[in-house]
């Protein structure tokens, strides 16, 4: 009966950890892309650097958590979206407005994706 128990236990230790990271990954992943979103309007009113620091923002945001992320996430989408800061932030410098637009809606997306992919659904399961 012990072992049941404990097995139980375990089994509830590994839900609740799952939904904890699953929570916390979609709180970082709603604040940086509210960040860029702001950003988005700042380069289309012509403010540069407002979007240019913004930007820098969204991604320090991202860089502090660079430990729990890559321990916790596959390296390939950690990795896809320090390239799409490195692409906006290269737009933005240049102030191509269309490519950053661009650009800015594919690190966001990439970033709903990710917090999508690490909830706890059954799509994700299946």
């Amino acid at each position: 009966m012990k072992r049941i128990w404990v097995a139980a236990a375990i089994l509830v230790l590994l839900f609740t950890g799952t939904m904890i990271h699953s929570f916390y990954i979609s709180s970082v992943t709603e604040q940086i892309t509210t960040i860029l979103h702001e950003a988005e309007i700042k380069a289309e009113n012509g403010e540069w650097e407002s979007a240019m620091r913004l930007t820098e923002t969204a991604q320090e945001k991202w860089s502090v958590r660079d430990a729990y992320l890559h321990i916790m996430l596959r390296h390939n989408e950690t990795d896809n979206v320090y390239t799409g800061f490195r692409e906006v932030a290269e737009f933005i410098q240049c102030q191509e407005g269309g490519e950053y637009s661009a650009a800015n809606a594919r690190l966001i997306a990439e970033l709903e994706l990710l917090a999508e992919a690490e909830q706890l659904t059954l799509k994700n399961i299946l």
